[in-house]
């Protein structure tokens, strides 16, 4: 009786709110919240977040051009994103999902990356490191940001996503009940609104060995950019491109110092040594460089007798080995005696290795000069760059995923050791004299042996360059 009553009364209540009026609906949710009380609010949790990349080049504006971010926090599983804050995952982001963002107004985007990138499959860091460029081309006014996942991220986004998943299938009235009843975050960024730097200062360093002999020696310069370049500047490490050539240009300064201290090994060439900067914006540090000594000046080794210019650009990985040349060197130049002397240390001592010559000529209707050597060549300075990438298209050169761990101390011993070994082999003439000893650096037999720091020893240097000021 008691359940036949029960159903009577449930169903005369069902159908008397089957009259009520529609205000009533709409302030049930808030009749609710008076009965049941809101749920406990989470105490604020701050993270920190990296922005997007903001910069003109040429005329050209790249990246997001707004900071401030005030919104409600979305996944990309909501219907709607105009005006929210879009929390997408690194294994789950896709440009599709990226550009479905923008295209809806989203209010900003802030993409979660994994604290060990160890962990995270090769196939999704590829995708990523091919979306970047991309995303820095397509200037937009939403603020795109970028964290570090924790526990408390984690678990703010897994609620968000679970919220946004739910909105999508359900009825008005459970969207209603939602709204009064779900958990929901509000993402509030503390800095101000970004301003354009109109002056930046390029900072270059160089030093020289000064040769054995007259006042006219031939010059040999050594080149590398120390910059590291990605979508977030503060997450941008450059481990490879190009922490790994300048840690090679200092172990050749280091190696050829040594040298250079005694007379017996006291070579009649002028080293010059060049960390540039500016060289992930079009080289401008090496431009800068380029114009002071060539003409601004009187005096520079660079105005004298340049043998060649080698620029030393990503050289941590792979088991290759390209000699890249805007015009390939003529016979009887110190620059072809260079490139016949690198591929004979290859093919002799490191068989494994696969060396090539990359011929590309400069293409000046790019916005983007291909390799450094170019600023040398367009003032018609011979020039090459050596690098374990094929092409200047590879994603590697401009990513965030550009870590330490993608360099490998041994193989960057090696290159450094094909190098130094090339190079000396052709400033001391010992082309015909000497046979190459795979067994260890000897130049000639009154040479001391180098004391090589040995592959922990130059990723020391590589971990240095790659350090983030606090």
């Amino acid at each position: 009786m008691l359940e036949e009553a029960g159903e009577e009364v449930l169903g005369s209540v069902l159908l008397k709110a089957s009259c009520l009026p529609l205000s009533f609906l709409l302030v049930l949710p808030a009749v609710l919240l008076l009965l049941l009380g809101p749920p406990p609010a989470s105490a604020a949790h701050e993270f920190t977040v990296y922005r997007m990349q903001q910069y003109e080049l040429g005329g050209q504006a790249y990246g997001t051009r707004n900071a401030v971010l005030n919104t409600e926090a979305r996944t990309v599983e909501a219907d709607v994103l105009s005006r929210r804050c879009v929390m997408m995952r690194l294994k789950d982001f896709s440009y599709e999902q990226y550009q479905k963002a923008l295209r809806q107004s989203a209010g900003a985007v802030v993409i979660i990356l994994p604290q060990n990138m160890l962990s995270v499959p090769q196939d999704v860091i590829r995708q990523f490191m091919e979306i970047e460029p991309e995303m820095l081309a397509m200037e937009t006014i939403v603020p795109v940001y970028f964290a570090e996942e924790d526990k408390e991220l984690l678990s703010i986004y897994e609620q968000t996503q679970a919220a946004s998943a739910s909105q999508g299938s359900a009825s008005a009235a459970e969207v209603l009940l939602h709204t009064a009843t779900a958990n929901g975050f509000q993402m509030v960024t503390s800095g101000a609104q970004s301003k354009a730097v109109s002056d930046w200062l390029i900072t270059s360093v160089e030093g020289r060995l000064t040769g054995l002999g007259g006042e006219d020696l031939p010059t040999i310069v050594i080149v590398a950019h120390y910059d590291s370049f990605g979508v977030a500047p503060w997450l941008s490490h450059g481990a490879d491109s190009n922490g790994s050539g300048v840690a090679v240009l200092l172990e050749l300064a280091r190696l050829f110092s040594r040298l250079y201290t005694y007379k017996r090994t006291h070579a009649g060439y002028n080293l010059l040594f060049f960390a540039s900067g500016g060289g992930k914006f079009n080289y401008q540090g090496t431009k800068r460089w380029l114009e002071d000594n060539l003409d601004h000046t009187d005096s520079s080794l660079l105005q004298d007798n340049v043998a060649f210019v080698l620029c030393l650009d990503t050289l941590g990985r792979g088991n290759s080995i390209h000699l890249h040349v805007s015009k390939p060197p003529k016979e009887g130049t110190l620059q072809h005696a260079f490139l016949m002397e690198l591929e004979l240390v290859v093919a002799h001592q490191f068989p494994e290795v696969r060396f090539s010559m990359v011929h590309k000529k400069i293409n000046l209707a790019e916005d983007m000069l291909a390799w450094e050597h170019e600023r040398f060549a367009i003032r018609r300075l011979p020039s090459f760059t050596v690098s374990h990438l094929e092409s200047h298209r590879d994603s590697l050169r401009n990513s965030i995923m550009d870590a330490r761990a993608r360099v490998d101390p041994r193989i960057l011993t090696r290159n450094t050791q094909i190098i130094m070994e090339a190079l000396t082999r052709v400033i001391y003439n010992l082309t015909e004299k000497v046979a190459y000893i795979s067994c260890g650096w000897f130049y000639c037999e009154h040479f001391v042996s180098l004391f090589w720091g040995g592959k922990w020893g130059i990723m020391i240097i590589v971990i240095i360059i790659i350090i983030k000021p606090p």
